[in-house]
């Protein structure tokens, strides 16, 4: 079960330049981009208590995305 609204995965992919979005299609995006986020956040607290802090800061989402 994904936390992502499929009406927000369709809104983006439709701003990409689709006609129209299956709920499957939306379904299977809001997993791999869920999935991707999870991971980049993971790296992005480890970065963040690092660095001697408790609150992921968005230099944090940076870099941890810049170095997967």
């Amino acid at each position: 079960m994904v936390e992502i609204p499929l009406t927000t995965v369709a809104r983006v992919m439709k701003k990409a330049g689709a006609r129209r979005v299956s709920q499957d299609a939306a379904q299977a995006m809001a997993e791999l981009v869920e999935e991707r986020a999870l991971v980049i956040a993971t790296e992005a607290v480890k970065l963040a208590e690092h660095a001697g802090r408790k609150t992921v800061r968005d230099v944090d989402i940076r870099l941890a995305a810049k170095r997967l």
